[in-house]
């Protein structure tokens, strides 16, 4: 029960102003004036207002509401640490049996997982979620059961009560960790970058430990190989991509005893190789209407730098005119074709024929470029099945294809073969187009040797064949009307697609591979592609981070592609391997967030805590009482933190009754005023 006087006027509060002025003006007149009464008119007046006031008595019945004691455990991946975990079980039980001592107060438990991703501890978002399920009113105090690493500090809810941290974690512990710097998403193919790391102890390292360690580096899941580092000191480590695409970077350090956990020993880092400029060397036999197309598309592309060498004015050409006279000037061919050949990704001869102009040591040196890795692209025109042709030269044991010296003349739509129709280079090369495609008019008949014919002309001749050679490639076009596609003849064609996958493809790009094992991850579910220009069904070898190994089918989901998607359970490196092809990927953070730090602290809890007047206790030195202390008191000391009891209520009733009644008042006011009459009778 509680009670309280309260007025509830019977006029308005501005009538009630006045006429207190009123009579407090009149009362002072008649003392100014010297009447005897003038003090019982006051006092009659005075009641006539209070009854106007109507002074009442308010009670009410009220149900105490019990104070809440806030505690969020986290037991995140840090939290699982050692002998942590008991140490949490130690302290809920005790915070348990140090409430229930405690009248009318109750304590509300919140636990803290690990979150999807690699967002780290988000402490202060559970204390916010829990502050939002309770009434303010009722709020004690909070403490957090923690190792004080926490990842949204920014988060921290305003608090009404004291906020405590109890810390986990012992006195000797220590961790060693390998940190990545600093690591580009795309390096250069052939250029070197730099790689910064550090190696680092935290914590109370052990006496003698050694100021270095070894490192193993293994890129692309290949044998790793060991170096010896300082540690605690900022490490530049120069690198040079081989490859384009994605390229996996392993590092990792040799866990040492008594360190509190392995996981962030290693690091992998995923950087995209990419070519800064394609280098194209187009050698053009004659001019002709395709020579002009070609140079057009290649000069497009912005990477592509273009050296076209041309023969403009063949030997067998006399036309009496001067040598001295003509504006040309010569091209350095022994530069190109015997010194610096290697420096191009990709040489076109495009209806080159032999006129003398190059000789065969020139053609013998592209030969030997293509077996070193090299890429040569021709687009046949009618002298390829001439005497002339290019292919009675040192380029023939090269070429996938040999003549037949006969010159097919009649309209026809190239089309793609059954074995084109699952090559990455023609794959879906006829639904880009988004229809038919424009005729072309000449065919060189080929006699395939050997290669990939995935593009075929009439009566099913071949039009387009692949072919490695020793590491290089080549590509064979037997005709020289592509050019139609360009000019839109008849719809046209996607000659700009076709020639930039032939050139992806020679470069050996690792999407437009024949035989290839790639993976794409997206949190931790991956997906697993793997080409085949073979047929029957596919399965892919997937071995975890822990070493087990299982096997998974594979989906053909378009001709010569097989898919798959995998869960991975845990964070790490994942190796896949089918035939002779392996690949690496890494899902998640090889050394998740959580395990950044792992040294239990209060470093950043010392704020929030602070602003509450709340204490930052080591669970491992001391033995934690609860009291009771008033608000805006110091809540913590030596072994003990402190709760603000709240006095919270429900009130259930509410009742009002007058202090006097009506008439009560009435009598005195008019005995009052009956007084003051007789009093100033008699005195007159």
């Amino acid at each position: 029960m509680s009670g309280a006087v309260i007025f509830d006027p019977l006029l308005p509060l501005p009538v009630l102003w006045g006429a207190l002025a009123l009579v407090v003006a009149m009362v002072g007149f008649a003392s100014w004036r010297g009447l005897a009464g003038w003090w019982l008119r006051g006092l009659a007046a005075g009641v006539v207002l209070a009854a106007l006031a109507n002074p009442s008595l308010l009670t009410e019945e009220r149900t105490p509401l019990s104070d809440i004691v806030v505690l969020v455990v986290d037991e995140s991946a840090s939290q699982r640490l050692a002998d942590r975990p008991d140490q949490n079980a130690e302290a809920i039980e005790r915070l348990r049996a140090e409430v229930a001592a405690l009248d009318n107060t109750e304590l509300r438990i919140f636990r803290l997982g690990d979150g999807e991703g690699d967002e780290g501890t988000a402490l202060m978002t559970t204390l916010a979620e829990a502050l939002a399920e309770i009434p303010r009113a009722r709020l004690a105090g909070a403490i957090l059961l923690t190792d004080g690493q926490l990842h949204d500090l920014d988060r921290a809810p305003d608090m009404s009560a004291p906020l405590h941290a109890l810390l986990t974690g012992r006195e000797q512990d220590w961790d060693r960790r390998l940190v990545i710097r600093n690591a580009p998403a795309f390096a250069i193919l052939g250029e070197e970058f730099t790689l910064a790391l550090r190696i680092e102890d935290q914590g109370a390292v052990p006496p003698g430990t050694a100021a270095t360690t070894q490192i193993a580096i293994a890129i692309d899941g290949a044998e790793p190989q060991t170096y010896t580092v300082p540690l605690n000191r900022d490490l530049e480590l120069p690198l040079t991509l081989d490859h384009a695409g994605r390229n996996v970077i392993q590092f990792s350090v040799e866990a040492q005893p008594g360190e509190l956990t392995d996981r962030n020993n290693a690091a992998v880092v995923q950087i995209n190789g990419v070519r800064d400029r394609l280098r194209v060397l187009l050698v053009s036999g004659e001019p002709h209407p395709g020579e002009r197309t070609w140079r057009n598309l290649l000069k497009s592309d912005s990477s592509v730098d273009l050296v076209h060498f041309t023969i403009l004015r063949p030997p067998e050409k006399q036309d009496g005119v001067p040598v001295s006279e003509l504006s040309l000037i010569a091209f350095p061919t022994r530069e190109l074709f015997l010194e610096k050949i290697d420096e191009f990704d990709l040489i076109v001869f495009d209806r080159y024929k032999r006129r003398g102009i190059l000789p065969m040591l020139y053609l013998e040196n592209v030969r030997d470029y293509v077996r070193r890795g090299g890429a040569v692209l021709i687009a046949a025109g009618p002298d390829f099945a001439g005497a002339d042709s290019i292919y009675r030269s040192p380029l023939s044991e090269i070429l996938p294809a040999r003549p037949t010296a006969r010159v097919i003349e009649e309209g026809y739509a190239p089309t793609i073969t059954e074995l084109g129709q699952r090559h990455p280079v023609t794959q879906g090369l006829k639904a880009e187009a988004g229809g038919d495609w424009g005729r072309w008019f000449r065919l060189i008949e080929l006699e395939p040797q050997g290669g990939q014919v995935v593009m075929s002309g009439p009566g099913e001749r071949a039009l387009l064949v692949l072919d490695r050679v020793g590491e290089g490639r080549v590509a064979l076009l037997a005709s020289d009307h592509a050019w139609l596609w360009s000019r839109g003849f008849e719809g046209g064609g996607p000659q700009l697609e076709l020639l930039r996958r032939l050139a992806h493809w020679m470069m050996r790009e690792p999407e437009l591979e024949e035989e290839a094992l790639s993976a794409e991850a997206e949190g931790q579910t991956m997906t697993i592609t793997r080409r085949s220009l073979g047929r029957g069904t596919r399965s892919v070898s997937v071995t975890r981070p822990d070493g087990e190994t299982e096997t998974l089918a594979l989906d053909e989901v378009t001709p010569g592609r097989f898919q798959a998607t995998y869960d991975g359970p845990e964070m790490g490196l994942y190796r896949l391997s089918d035939d002779d092809l392996e690949t690496v990927i890494a899902l998640g953070p090889a050394a998740p967030r959580e395990f950044e730090e792992t040294i239990a602290s209060g470093d950043r809890l010392a704020g929030p805590v602070a602003a509450t007047r709340g204490g930052i206790v080591p669970l491992s030195t001391t033995r934690v009482d609860l009291r009771s202390v008033r608000a805006g008191r110091i809540a913590a000391g030596r072994g003990w933190i402190g709760i603000t009891p709240r006095g919270a209520y429900l009130t259930s009733d509410v009742r009002i009754t007058p202090l006097t009644p009506a008439w009560v008042l009435l009598a005195l006011a008019a005995a009052l005023s009956l007084g003051a009459w007789l009093r100033e009778g008699r005195r007159r």
